[in-house]
């Protein structure tokens, strides 16, 4: 059975924008016959969308399946999968019910999350779409201090944590002005709610048209949903803010990692839908960050030290890095070209300062890659995208949230294309990046690039022809190093500039773009320091 409303909008708006469907449709229902095995009931749900609202991207979607399902299932527990996942192992919600129903562990449990976990990951990952540091590191780190955030997908959550307990003796009119209009729905909160589906196993069209009332986009209006109710729509990242916000009220989560996969999907393989991705998640990120929910000063009081400084560490984790590799990247090569020394000379004690930092950063990656199952070429490459992503996608995701600030744009973002490629998936297996993104991504890395590649060049020169003259060796050392591994370590941005030649190389446009942008930061630095 399928039931469509349609809505009428505003007489500005063409024809089609007119148009506005909610569709539910019953899959199947409950067996009649004793004898017959009964299948769980499956209920397709599409919201009413229109220009006049804003459908709060994905933490609208679940809102709107928030209260449909109490009208038709009203479950205490909620299993929340993306559309490009699947669940691997039915053994998983006993092992996260374990947690809920042991009498040893709190009730304030919310959910129980596992890792989001990729059937299409080749073994080099060039462009780490497992998340391999946030779902092998981080998050276990969580766990320790009350438990992870919410992760988008693959988790058990308690419904009471998302929409509150509440008593008959409740004010109904306090009720509404949180959860809308709807008594239907106001009963599943305050009573012993029993679904017409499960009653009598026959789809009940007053049913649905009471959840229809739930799925319009006006709905919400004048309520709480969104801000205090259901997941929250202060930002992008709907899964983090609303994890943050249900550990700040006391509430705790628990990280699964079982050793079989539990949910398996599609991880993106390319690199322009793998930047958009980060974009969007460091633009949501950012935005907590330089906001009055700010871990730093909305968390402290509500929440552990440690917990509130790894939400902390989250949130400004894309505007640090960004502002610290576009730094690394370009001063000290900008000094290098002016032969103005930034560190210390090798034969200075204090030297030894930097080195120690330096290697000890390197050897704590690649601890934690080889101890969680990777090899070296693993961290490389980690290494590697970590470097691309803080130079593009948590630059732009951060620069649209200050730009956003200042009232100069709004955030727009479309969902992440897993639509498979065979042609792109053949160089993700084989281990080579595939450069086919939009400029915006590929002139940052290619002048960054190309700056070191002349700052580099040009001191070996100066050293050669000088003759080491005054020490220059051993005062521009440490620049000049880390030049030198700032272009071994991107050796691909290099291929895909020069050697390459294939249709997924960098175009030569971009390379002649990059440069014009090189010669004007040159230009622009000589003139600054001289």
């Amino acid at each position: 059975m399928i039931y469509k409303c349609k809505a009428i909008d505003d007489k500005n708006y063409s024809l089609i924008e007119k148009l506005s469907y909610i569709i539910f449709q019953v899959i199947n229902e409950h067996s009649k016959e004793e004898d017959e095995v009964k299948i769980p009931l499956l209920v397709y749900v599409s919201r009413e969308k229109r220009p006049s609202h804003h459908h709060n991207f994905k933490a609208g979607a679940l809102n709107v399946l928030l209260r449909v399902s109490a009208m038709i299932s009203n479950s205490p527990y909620i299993l929340m999968l993306d559309c490009d996942m699947y669940c691997n192992d039915p053994t998983s919600v006993r092992q996260a019910m374990c947690y809920y129903c042991d009498p040893q562990t709190p009730s304030s449990i919310a959910f129980v999350q596992f890792p989001q976990t990729f059937r299409n990951i080749c073994q080099d990952d060039i462009y780490d779409s497992q998340i391999r540091h946030l779902f092998k590191i981080l998050w276990h780190g969580f766990d320790g201090v009350g438990g992870p955030a919410i992760s988008g997908s693959n988790l058990y959550i308690k419904r009471e944590a998302l929409l509150g307990s509440f008593s008959k003796q409740q004010e109904l009119m306090a009720l509404k002005r949180s959860f809308g209009p709807s008594n239907d729905f106001i009963k599943t909160l305050v009573e012993e709610y029993k679904p017409g589906f499960i009653n009598d196993g026959e789809s009940s069209r007053m049913l649905l048209e009471k959840a229809n009332v739930l799925a319009s986009c006006s709905y919400e209006n004048q309520t709480s949903w969104g801000s205090t109710v259901g997941f929250l729509y202060f930002c992008v990242v709907e899964d983090y803010f609303t994890g943050f916000t249900l550990h700040r009220k006391g509430w705790k989560s628990v990280y699964l990692y079982p050793k079989k996969p539990q949910f398996l999907g599609t991880a993106t393989t390319n690199f322009n839908e793998v930047s958009i991705q980060w974009t969007r998640w460091a633009s949501g990120l950012t935005s907590v960050a330089i906001s009055k929910f700010c871990p730093l000063i909305y968390g402290p009081l509500k929440m552990s030290w440690v917990q509130f400084m790894c939400y902390s560490e989250l949130a400004f984790m894309p505007l640090l890095n960004c502002l610290s590799l576009w730094g690394f990247a370009f001063i000290p090569q900008l000094c290098l070209f002016n032969d103005i020394p930034l560190y210390p000379k090798v034969s200075d004690s204090s030297f030894n300062i930097f080195l120690i930092i330096f290697v000890s950063a390197i050897l704590k990656s690649l601890y934690e890659v080889v101890t969680t199952g990777g090899q070296v070429r693993t961290w490389r490459n980690d290494w590697r995208i970590w470097m691309m992503r803080s130079i593009t996608s948590y630059f732009y995701g951060s620069l649209d949230v200050v730009l956003n600030k200042l009232g100069m744009k709004e955030a727009s973002f479309l969902p992440t294309n897993k639509v498979i490629d065979d042609e792109q998936v053949k160089l993700y297996e084989m281990g080579i990046f595939d450069f086919r993104a939009a400029t915006t991504f590929l002139a940052p890395l290619v002048t960054v690039i190309l700056v070191n590649i002349a700052a580099f060049v040009r001191a070996l020169v100066v050293n050669v022809v000088d003759n080491d003259r005054d020490g220059y060796w051993e005062k521009m050392f440490g620049q000049m190093f880390l030049s030198f591994y700032i272009l071994v370590s991107n050796y691909t941005v290099i291929e895909g500039m020069i050697i390459r030649r294939d249709k997924a190389s960098i175009p030569l446009y971009v390379t002649l773009l990059s440069g014009v942008f090189s010669l004007c930061i040159l230009l622009i630095g000589s003139a600054i320091l001289s």
